[in-house]
């Protein structure tokens, strides 16, 4: 069973950074496909970054120069490096994985994933 476990969310001011973390564990196919997606209140899921083992990352126009994702497949763990962060970054932040063979987040940000976790808040304030 696969099992997503954020960490790392929290309060800041706008400009500052923060990492969130993602422990992956019963993840056992031998690529991957990873991402992280949002969700304000009131508002659609956004998905915002994805990695997969054969095409590399994609991050969302909406952060792209701001946010990054990697995967360190040695400890199983999923980051997203938040830099510059605005009032409008301010949302539940969920972990995310799809089975490498399927038509999933890695190839459309909107995408559903079929796995998820249970999200950690981030709150910008001005």
């Amino acid at each position: 069973q696969v099992q997503l476990v954020e960490s790392g969310g929290g309060s800041v001011q706008a400009g500052e950074s923060l990492t969130l973390s993602c422990a992956v564990s019963g993840y056992r196919f031998q690529n991957f496909c990873m991402g992280w997606f949002r969700q304000a209140p009131g508002k659609e899921r956004e998905g915002v970054a994805s990695i997969d083992s054969d095409r590399g990352s994609n991050v969302a126009e909406s952060v792209k120069g701001r946010f990054s994702i990697s995967f360190n497949n040695v400890k199983k763990i999923l980051y997203l490096q938040m830099n510059s962060l605005k009032p409008e970054d301010t949302a539940m932040y969920y972990c995310a994985a799809d089975p490498p063979i399927t038509v999933g987040l890695c190839y459309n940000l909107g995408a559903r994933p079929i796995y998820q976790g249970q999200g950690t808040q981030i709150t910008v304030s001005s």
